[in-house]
């Protein structure tokens, strides 16, 4: 069974770059912990665009959406204070190949 990527889309006004990184930043941890997850990365715009990509892997879709529907709702949910993002979409993928650095030795 091939994992399944998940990237969320994000539109950040640049005056809200800062809040968007402190916010991911304090959820130390916050999905690192759940069935089924592989990676996540939070990657910003270097030029050109207002658009930061939230990146995970999951074994499956299965367990994306067990995150989705428990642990990140909740997360979510009351969380105070005005969104970061102006604007999200989740982009959908499975895995077909992949490679890592060649191993010496």
């Amino acid at each position: 069974m091939a994992s399944v990527v998940k990237i969320n889309v994000l539109t950040v006004p640049a005056e809200q770059r800062e809040v968007l990184e402190q916010r991911f930043g304090a959820r130390a941890g916050a999905v690192e912990g759940q069935d089924g997850f592989e990676w996540f990365e939070l990657l910003r715009p270097v030029e050109g665009t207002d658009t930061y990509l939230v990146y995970t892997r999951w074994r499956s879709e299965e367990d994306f959406q067990n995150w989705l529907n428990g642990p990140m709702r909740q997360a979510h949910q009351g969380g105070g204070g005005k969104p970061a993002a102006s604007g999200a979409e989740l982009w959908s993928f499975e895995v077909v190949q992949q490679a890592g650095p060649k191993r010496e030795g």
